[in-house]
């Protein structure tokens, strides 16, 4: 494993990604072997699958704007914390607080994890 200060990490672009929908570009900032966790969900495991899973979220809503509002970073470990405003395909919105842990190996990601209340996005 390559050791990497995570404080130098620039997440603009991964965010970019993922409220662009893009789980393509997204994958791009994991590296082949990633470790993905969203939630209480099943762990991912590897790009192709955590594409997929990504993939598979993207299509149960409408999109995503993320607000970071803080970084910590100790190390190779970069730690996000901010609100995400979700579109549904209904056209409504809801905002929700979420926290990301990332773990470095060199440049890329090696184990992604978010920590968030997803069920009010799906709450009728």
């Amino acid at each position: 494993m390559t050791q990497n200060n995570a404080a130098s990490v620039d997440t603009g672009g991964l965010f970019a990604a993922i409220d662009g929908n893009d789980a393509a570009a997204f994958v791009g900032y994991l590296t082949d072997d990633a470790v993905f966790r969203f939630g209480s969900a099943p762990l991912v495991r590897g790009r192709a699958a955590i594409q997929a899973a990504v993939e598979g979220f993207f299509g149960t809503i409408a999109g995503c704007s993320h607000h970071v509002q803080k970084t910590l970073a100790s190390g190779s470990t970069l730690v996000c914390e901010g609100d995400v405003t979700y579109t549904r395909v209904d056209g409504s919105s809801i905002t929700l607080p979420f926290t990301d842990v990332f773990e470095y190996d060199g440049e890329l990601i090696n184990h992604y994890k978010i920590y968030m209340d997803i069920s009010p996005l799906y709450a009728v």
